[in-house]
């Protein structure tokens, strides 16, 4: 199946155009009917250690992907300097110690995140164990979901949770791939979400000393004014990323483009100069619709 060039982003974003080639790989065909043949179980299992190979695989896999948004995208060219207030000096220094947290199954109060979280996606459903085969109906590679966090720690658990406690609809909607004309083989939910969160620090330039992207220095901004702000802006990149993937008609092959134009859309919204909270931007109505 050779996948059609669209010109827009999705109308219930921020309905600004992106360049074409940003929506356009070049000559890709994938037949969907042939690629797989064995049963849908073992295909979500492949699915799921293609994407998480994008956390844990070789240094120079990753920057292959994200190379293409540098910290000079967006902006005068330059690498910006500026000064820091004392607020927004401690909450970025306690954002950056969330994200040197492993996730160790050992802990106990790490073992309750992971309870909490099954609990609140499936309310209805008894968790048989930390280690069960039922963590693959949320998305994650196997019967034990520690081992997907290795890519991102603590936080990226943190950021599903946060999601699925405080937008529990748009969440639901995700983790259940309900809304749109769906691909034959969707992406696994969780596994997607670490997708989501690694994608995030990187854009905004997280493990520097201080941001040296404008999308970055914006950030840290609102993170001065709104200590969930890393949190809420994960909610709102992971419903961009679901309408990207529905616009796009992606399939699985297609995921880390998706990802990749739902960067650069969230970089441009956070450029905006009218954007002063996570609530201004434009991505944000997708949290209520």
């Amino acid at each position: 199946m050779r996948l059609r060039r669209r010109k827009c982003m999705p109308s219930c974003a921020s309905n600004r155009r992106v360049d074409e080639d940003e929506l356009y790989w070049d000559g890709k065909k994938h037949d969907e009917d042939s690629a797989w043949s064995h049963n849908s179980a073992h295909v979500i299992s492949q699915l799921a250690q293609c994407f998480a190979n994008a956390m844990v695989g070789p240094r120079t896999w990753i920057g292959g992907i994200f190379s293409r948004s540098g910290n000079k995208r967006f902006g005068s060219g330059k690498f910006l300097d500026y000064t820091l207030s004392p607020i927004q000096e401690q909450r970025l220094q306690t954002l950056q110690e969330r994200l040197g947290l492993p996730f160790d199954e050992t802990r106990l109060d790490h073992q309750e995140a992971l309870r909490t979280l099954w609990d609140t996606a499936f309310p209805n459903v008894k968790l048989k164990g930390l280690i069960s085969e039922q963590w693959k109906d949320m998305g994650w590679q196997g019967a034990n979901p520690s081992t997907d966090f290795r890519g991102c720690g603590f936080i990226s658990l943190e950021n599903l949770l946060f999601f699925a406690k405080t937008y529990r609809v748009p969440f639901h909607r995700l983790l259940f791939k309900q809304g749109g004309k769906r691909a034959a083989w969707e992406y696994p939910f969780a596994v997607a979400g670490i997708n989501v969160t690694f994608m995030l620090i990187h854009m905004l330039d997280l493990y520097s000393a201080k941001p040296k992207c404008l999308p970055g220095l914006n950030f840290v901004k609102i993170l001065g004014e709104d200590e969930e702000a890393f949190d809420v802006l994960y909610c709102i990149a992971f419903a961009m990323l679901d309408a990207q993937w529905l616009a796009m008609r992606a399939s699985y092959m297609e995921f880390n483009e998706v990802l990749q134009v739902t960067r650069t859309q969230l970089e441009r919204e956070l450029s905006l100069e009218d954007v002063h909270r996570m609530q201004d931007l434009p991505a944000y109505n997708l949290l209520y619709q």
